[in-house]
Formats: C-alpha cells, sequence, structure tokens
C-alpha cells in the first residue's frame, strides 16, 4: 500500500495554514514554525492553557524522512518513478500526514475521549527546550515501570 497522501498537490504553506487552523480551533494561544536554512517550515510549535496550566508542545515535520520512504517506494514501484528524491514533494507529503495526524487528535479531543495535553503529551517542551519523549528516550524510560515478556518457570 503506499504511503498516506502520496498523491497530494497541495500546497505546503496551504496545508500548514490548515494545521494553524486546527490550533487555534485547539484555543492555542500563540504558534510559531520553525523553519530551516532554505526557508522551509520544520515545526510548529505551539502553547495552550491545559487542566495543569499553559504548556508548550512541539510538532516536527521530518521531510528527509518521508523522502528516504517514498524514495523506497518509488524504487518498488509503488509510487511513479518522476517523484524520486523530490524534495518539495516529500515536504507536501509529510505535511499532510501531519494535518491529518492532527484533525485525528482533534477528534478524540473535541469528542472528550482524550484531553488535548494528553494526546500531545510526547511532543510537550520541556524547561530545556527538548520534548518529553526526547527525554524519555535520554533516560531510557527511567522512573517507568516497563517490563519484557514474563518468563515461565517448569515446576
Amino acid at each position: 500500500m503506499p504511503l498516506l497522501n502520496y498523491t497530494t498537490t497541495v500546497p505546503t504553506f496551504r496545508t500548514i495554514a490548515e494545521v494553524q487552523q486546527a490550533l487555534v480551533k485547539a484555543k492555542a494561544q500563540a504558534i510559531l514554525s520553525e523553519y530551516d536554512a532554505g526557508g522551509n517550515v520544520t515545526a510548529i510549535s505551539f502553547k495552550v492553557v491545559t487542566q495543569c496550566g499553559i504548556m508548550a508542545f512541539k510538532l516536527p515535520c521530518d521531510v528527509q524522512k518521508v523522502c528516504a520512504v517514498l524514495n523506497r517506494a518509488v524504487r518498488e514501484g509503488k509510487v511513479p518513478r518522476r517523484l524520486l528524491n523530490d524534495s518539495d514533494y516529500a515536504r507536501r507529503v509529510a505535511w499532510r500526514i501531519l494535518k491529518d495526524w492532527i484533525e485525528a487528535q482533534m477528534a478524540l479531543i473535541e469528542t472528550e475521549m482524550a484531553t488535548l495535553d494528553q494526546v500531545f503529551l510526547p511532543y510537550a517542551h520541556t524547561e530545556t527546550g527538548e520534548t518529553l519523549y526526547q527525554r524519555m528516550i535520554e533516560s531510557k524510560f527511567k522512573g517507568l515501570q516497563i517490563e519484557g515478556p514474563k518468563e515461565t518457570r517448569a515446576e
């Protein structure tokens, strides 16, 4: 099966505007776009009031990883060859996937199945500027009880 949104022609700037609109609808108080040296948006950060006060979140968009997956799909004959190494195309696909994911999270929030801070928690900014997920990876999830498969003893 090809990658989600691999046929998109929607310009990146329009998708990013849709992401920002969704965040405004979720009552974001501030939205920041982060750019690379080429002037391309690489992440969107936002602040919102949660049950625990104002929290900041950062949603990265890793275009290079999407480009690698798309290139693999080209080699496997799943997407047209003309899309090989097309970073603008990969950027459109990556942002469209992120937008769809955000909309799905907003549906959980709107139906009160989850809170905003609950669904975006891995992307919460810590006081050092890293995300909570990055901090947890660095600590190897220290403090969480993570169990592997239980061994059975022969008696």
